[in-house]
């Protein structure tokens, strides 16, 4: 499916979304936000889909943050409304069963940095720059700190969210940003290496290992435990437990029922 700004792209187990405003380095307006905010749905839609690769068009952005060419669009709010559509869009990708995988080419600014943390991981090419600039044009990132405080070094995002000055790959992965830094020739590979490692193992485990792991982010140890304890003897009762215990006594790879 293809419409002007994002494109979703069923490849084998994996549903690709492509930011495609390449000519305005992937900025962020209401339309990418929908598309994205679909591709999400199409995925956990689909049984075939496996995982989500959420990428930009083109070598030069992965996505630079709202596009600032309308301020006024770019900040307008309906203020009967409690909610915004970004904040609906990183809510809906908290609450995703299916792993996302930010395949990240190129510039990541603002905005950009949500969709990157909103992600469960993260491949970027050892060429990109970071930031949250929005103190230079009298915002702050406030949306994207829901996120990235949970991923990056407190000290490292005072001074990233408060001075606005960019930095690169090596320093993001440094700070738990990305998972992988390989060059630009690599990107494709390294995210197909991954897809490869995800779609091999139980499906069932890995939604229910998802939602749990949501669960518990805010919980006390004790709350948690008694939470995840009730949770394994769930999961083991699962069609997919039993295939696997079984494959594994038979010496064989598992054929997932997925349920």
């Amino acid at each position: 499916m293809t419409d002007d700004s994002v494109i979703l792209d069923k490849r084998g187990q994996a549903l690709w979304i492509t930011i495609n405003r390449p000519e305005k380095r992937n900025a962020l307006n209401g339309d990418v936000i929908a598309g994205i905010s679909r591709g999400y749905r199409q995925a956990h839609d689909d049984p075939q889909v496996r995982v989500i690769v959420l990428t930009g068009a083109g070598d030069k952005a992965f996505c630079a943050g709202a596009d600032l060419q309308n301020s006024g669009a770019a900040f307008a709010m309906d203020f009967s409304r409690p909610n915004a559509d970004y904040a609906d869009l990183l809510r809906l990708s908290q609450n995703a069963t299916k792993p996302a995988i930010a395949r990240v080419g190129g510039v990541c600014m603002a905005g950009g940095m949500g969709l990157l943390c909103m992600t469960d991981m993260a491949v970027a090419a050892d060429h990109v720059i970071f930031g949250l600039p929005e103190v230079k044009v009298g915002v702050f990132p406030m949306q994207v700190l829901s996120l990235l405080q949970s991923i990056a070094p407190p000290r490292l995002v005072n001074e990233w969210a408060l001075t606005g000055e960019p930095f690169d790959a090596k320093a993001a992965q440094a700070a738990g940003v990305l998972n992988h830094v390989v060059p630009a020739a690599e990107l494709d590979a390294k995210i197909e290496w991954l897809i490869g490692r995800i779609v091999d193992k139980s499906p069932t485990a890995i939604r229910r290992g998802k939602y749990a792991m949501r669960a518990i982010a805010s919980m006390s140890f004790d709350e948690a435990i008694a939470y995840l304890e009730s949770q394994i003897a769930l999961l083991a009762m699962t069609e997919d437990a039993k295939e696997g215990l079984k494959a594994f006594a038979e010496k064989r790879k598992p054929v997932w029922p997925g349920k």
